[in-house]
């Protein structure tokens, strides 16, 4: 192909589902205050602020002695939550930071500790539906991906520079792609003459190594073109856990847990794939046997059929949690 496809602007958000555009909502919310157990006065951490849902509730029942630490590395969905959280009588402390930096956040903070810390590592309905983002196959933009844009890799920066067995790594270890093995070598043959830079470049040079086009695929799946089932789906969720170092920042805050939590406090982590479970499961089972937990969730919880009729988007959540021993 000589001759560069003209970039097409970044479409209006969309909607799946029944959540409205740019909106987000809170997954597991009763088993989150169930186990979480917010009291009146105590102080507690949203590591993954994003529309404030689960923020709202938990400020609702610690009350106006209470504190909640808000992280989010999107600083204008920072401030935009913000505003919405301020009519609730809690005392709130947003911060444009990765949670992964939640220790030193404590530390200039002044305070003792947490009573508890949420992370819902789901990406946020707001920033999936941003075709500027380039996050989802869903819609058309540049390959992006960067939950803070501050940081310097992106998607389209991995398609170009990474070699092609570090391609195929990535999209085997982060999202069991079955042929991460010919997608990184069209990738690899093809970048030098036409390197990929938008969604929808993406998705067709995918749907070339799976044996489909795009009307083929669209055509055996009328009904859902855009599900989880989706050749791209893989592909596209290991290049934003790349980009975004999403496994380092939880494993961060995994390790950091334990000298975080005030006695008695409590953890609870929402993940969305195998590998984010994994190592919350491990990291949780191993305080308990080293004591430093003293209880610990024997299997995850799940969304009800109801919730995930409502939010398609929890179908995959699992929530485990953890008391720190006192």
């Amino acid at each position: 192909m000589t001759e560069r496809k003209k970039k097409i602007a970044a479409s209006p958000m969309r909607a799946k589902g029944k959540t409205k555009p740019g909106t987000h909502r809170p997954v597991l919310e009763r088993e989150v205050l169930e186990k979480l157990s917010p009291c009146p006065g105590e102080t507690a951490a949203d590591c993954t602020l994003g529309y404030g849902g689960h923020a709202r509730k938990i400020m609702e029942r610690l009350g106006e002695d209470g504190l909640l630490f808000g992280f989010d590395i999107d600083s204008q969905e920072l401030e935009k939550t913000k505003m919405r959280l301020s009519s609730v009588k809690c005392r709130f402390w947003g911060i444009n930071r990765n949670f992964r930096f939640i220790k030193e956040t404590l530390s200039e903070a002044e305070i003792s500790g947490f009573d508890l810390i949420l992370a819902d590592l789901g990406v946020s309905s707001m920033q999936v539906d941003n075709p500027k983002r380039g996050i989802s196959y869903k819609a058309d933009g540049p390959l992006d991906m960067r939950m803070d844009t501050r940081l310097e890799l992106t998607g389209e920066k991995i398609l170009r520079e990474y070699p092609e067995e570090k391609l195929s790594e990535i999209f085997d270890k982060y999202s069991d792609e079955p042929d991460h093995k010919q997608i990184a070598s069209l990738i690899a043959g093809q970048r030098k003459a036409f390197p990929l830079t938008n969604v929808n470049e993406l998705i067709d040079l995918i749907l070339n190594a799976k044996g489909y086009s795009r009307n083929t695929w669209q055509k055996q799946n009328k009904k859902n073109p855009f599900g989880s089932s989706h050749p791209a789906a893989r592909v596209f969720q290991a290049l934003r856990i790349e980009v975004n170092d999403e496994l380092g920042a939880l494993s961060d805050l995994l390790k950091a847990a334990p000298d975080l939590l005030n006695p008695g406090g409590r953890i609870g982590i929402i993940s969305f794939h195998q590998g984010e479970d994994r190592l919350v499961k491990q990291a949780l089972r191993k305080g308990l046997d080293e004591g430093i937990y003293s209880s610990i969730s024997k299997k995850a919880a799940l969304p009800a059929p109801k919730e995930i009729t409502q939010n398609p988007r929890s179908s995959s959540a699992k929530f485990r949690w953890a008391v720190r021993s006192k």
